[in-house]
């Protein structure tokens, strides 16, 4: 169990040792990722790591737990669960994401690399947060739409399904870039090249599925 002394440090030091967690676990399975590394990358002592996670497997759910709340706190703060506006919604959380991405690098490459995590102490409980986080999401999105916006006949759950599969194909894709596996983090060119791919696709869908003025 995570000691909650852990929120008492400075948040530069929190994210400093956040960070180290994802760059450690981005790079390897979650058996090959040793402690030590994370403490030295983090700048403190493998003991007092320790102190603050009882084992491994604690940091390594905290360090998933937090990719959600990080998304979540994020999303709201750039105004995504206010619109009703699909397009601008999408548009708004790809901003958001991209925030993540350059205050955390290595997230994104951790959060794929943890879903596909085939330790039975982890992956089951990885890919179970997972379906409930995605599904409360979609629920939510779903719920703030205005079918009137979208062609005639449409079924908005298949279309925000898609749109989601699609996203994180993309996504998968880039992160399995060789170089990326090696660096386990996005640099600015990749990030803008994400942001400028993830346009276009907003902007596609958009073509498809809104409904044209009368």
């Amino acid at each position: 169990m995570m000691n909650q002394k852990f929120y008492d440090l400075p948040e530069e030091k929190q994210r400093s040792v956040i960070n180290a967690g994802y760059r450690v676990f981005s790079m390897n399975t979650y058996r090959k990722s040793p402690m030590n590394e994370i403490a030295a990358a983090a700048g403190i002592s493998k003991s007092l790591l320790f102190h603050y996670f009882e084992n491994k497997k604690d940091l390594y759910m905290f360090l998933w737990e937090t990719c959600g709340e990080l998304s979540i706190r994020t999303l709201g703060e750039y105004g995504c669960y206010e619109q009703k506006d699909l397009f601008e919604m999408l548009y708004l959380g790809m901003r958001a994401k991209i925030r993540i991405m350059r205050d955390y690098p290595y997230m994104a490459s951790f959060s794929i690399r943890a879903y596909y995590e085939p330790d039975p102490q982890i992956g089951p409980a990885i890919r179970q947060s997972y379906k409930s986080l995605k599904n409360r999401y979609a629920n939510n999105a779903l719920a703030a739409l205005d079918p009137a916006q979208f062609i005639e006949g449409i079924d908005l759950s298949m279309m925000l399904r898609e749109m989601y599969l699609a996203s994180e194909g993309y996504l998968w894709e880039v992160l399995q870039r060789g170089e990326l596996l090696l660096k386990g983090a996005l640099s600015d060119r990749e990030i803008e090249t994400i942001e400028h791919d993830f346009s276009k696709m907003i902007a596609f869908w958009k073509q498809i599925y809104f409904r044209k003025g009368d």
